[in-house]
């Protein structure tokens, strides 16, 4: 007979859900938000309405919110509630929404990530400093210290921000962090798909050894085996728009997480 989960193993999993319930609520009201199906200067329900609507504490729904507030979709009034701003400014909309609104699968997403990210991670090769070292090291162990798939992906993120900042050059990184939310919802999937996995294909850590060992070659090699992976194990999502297979998987991983195996 299975023991019952510990303590910790019960807060990790609460901590899990809270993570991808944020990552559902924030993505369907920026989506509505987006769309126009919320109107500009519109008045969103209430932390306690959202809650109910979406199964979720409050916290949660307040977590939502202040993401939704730092990307500049809402405005949040203490004592009055939180209302849709004005997205027809550039500050507002981002170069995230303007490549949304292209539709991509996440075969093209792969595809615009090989050229820049390999050419990032030479550079990198070449030029990161004590600095980049410590902050790619960061976000590789917090990455493999993780027990849930949302701080898992935001460490992977970080960890091929860290390497555009390594390369020394800008523009790079602006390119990168401009489809870094594309890349965020790439990695939900990869982060909790055991069958994602392919021996012998490197990953973080080859990359970062062949980075600290200055071998140029190297780095570029495991970069790029690294990102074709996913051309190799996706199946049908593949060819699905980004956004769509991220919304999938989030509710795949929430049906998961209310009736665990095991």
């Amino acid at each position: 007979m299975p023991s019952a989960p510990s303590s910790q193993s019960r807060r990790a999993d609460t901590s899990a859900r809270s993570g991808l319930l944020t990552e559902r609520i924030a993505r369907e009201l920026e989506h509505d938000i987006r769309s126009g199906a919320i109107a500009v200067g519109a008045k969103l329900p209430s932390e306690r309405e959202l809650a109910a609507t979406f199964g979720s504490s409050r916290n949660v729904v307040r977590e939502a919110l202040q993401r939704l507030e730092a990307q500049r979709l809402i405005e949040v009034a203490p004592g009055r509630g939180s209302f849709v701003r004005d997205q027809s400014s550039g500050q507002a909309r981002g170069y995230d929404a303007l490549y949304r609104t292209g539709r991509p699968t996440v075969r093209q997403l792969i595809e615009a990530r090989l050229p820049l990210e390999v050419e990032t991670v030479r550079l990198a090769t070449l030029r990161a400093a004590e600095g980049d070292i410590a902050a790619m090291r960061a976000a590789q162990d917090t990455m493999e210290s993780a027990t849930d798939v949302v701080t898992k992906a935001r460490a992977d993120v970080a960890f091929h921000d860290a390497i555009a900042v390594a390369s020394g050059n800008p523009v790079l990184r602006i390119m990168l962090s401009s489809i870094s939310g594309m890349m965020f919802e790439m990695m939900l999937r990869s982060n909790s798909d055991p069958s994602i996995e392919e021996p012998g294909v490197p990953h973080h850590p080859e990359i970062f050894e062949a980075i600290v060992a200055r071998d140029e070659a190297l780095a570029c090699a495991h970069m790029r085996e690294h990102l074709l992976l996913g051309t190799r194990t996706y199946g049908v999502d593949l060819d699905l728009q980004v956004d769509v297979m991220a919304r999938r998987h989030i509710e795949l991983l929430l049906a998961e997480s209310e009736h665990p195996t095991g």
